[in-house]
């Protein structure tokens, strides 16, 4: 049976979630890597990008995934948060394009249907049914590794989903992504 090797990554300037699941074609899945890349907050933006990068290129070397999985931007409240989630984001993208590597965004809300069935679930929620699908004795912490790990597995799940983005067969939540996306716009 062949498996698909996928390295989340739940991005933040601060914290940057990395996980990496072995699944299986009946789903089942194992854990392979979980941690955060961290950042000093009171470093030049600079040197905090170069470190975010070093830590997801370390993974992407050492684990060799198949495809990347990262956790879609979306507006907050805080500005500056937006901004550093966008920019780390942005390095796991260039990352993996740089290695040829496909990859995927998925919103907070498909992570979190796929994993617990709920899109609107608690960062507990995720973090058992986390722990639960791959077997671990404890949750894995903290919160941005989990969530890393939920987008692998969510990624694992959907892929014929994540690749009807260019095919033009959207799931529910990414046609109601993209319309959002084309509301800011106008």
């Amino acid at each position: 049976m062949a498996t698909l090797r996928v390295l989340g990554v739940d991005p933040g300037l601060t914290r940057c979630g990395v996980g990496v699941v072995d699944v299986a074609a009946d789903r089942s899945a194992v854990l392979v890597h979980v941690g955060v890349v961290r950042t000093a907050s009171d470093a030049p933006i600079e040197q905090r990008l170069v470190d975010v990068a070093r830590g997801l290129r370390e993974v992407m070397e050492v684990h060799a995934p198949d495809v990347v999985a990262v956790e879609r931007v979306f507006a907050q409240q805080n500005r500056n948060t937006v901004m550093g989630t966008a920019q780390a984001s942005g390095i796991a993208l260039m990352l993996a394009g740089e290695r040829g590597l496909p990859t995927a965004t998925h919103t907070p809300t498909e992570v979190k249907a796929a994993i617990t069935g709920y899109g609107a679930a608690d960062k507990r929620q995720v973090q058992t049914m986390v722990a639960r699908v791959l077997r671990l004795r404890e949750l894995p912490q903290p919160a941005d590794a989990a969530d890393a790990l939920a987008l692998a597995l969510c990624h694992a799940w959907r892929a014929p989903a994540a690749r009807s983005e260019t095919s033009g067969v959207l799931t529910p939540a990414q046609r109601a992504w993209r319309e959002a996306e084309r509301r800011m716009r106008v």
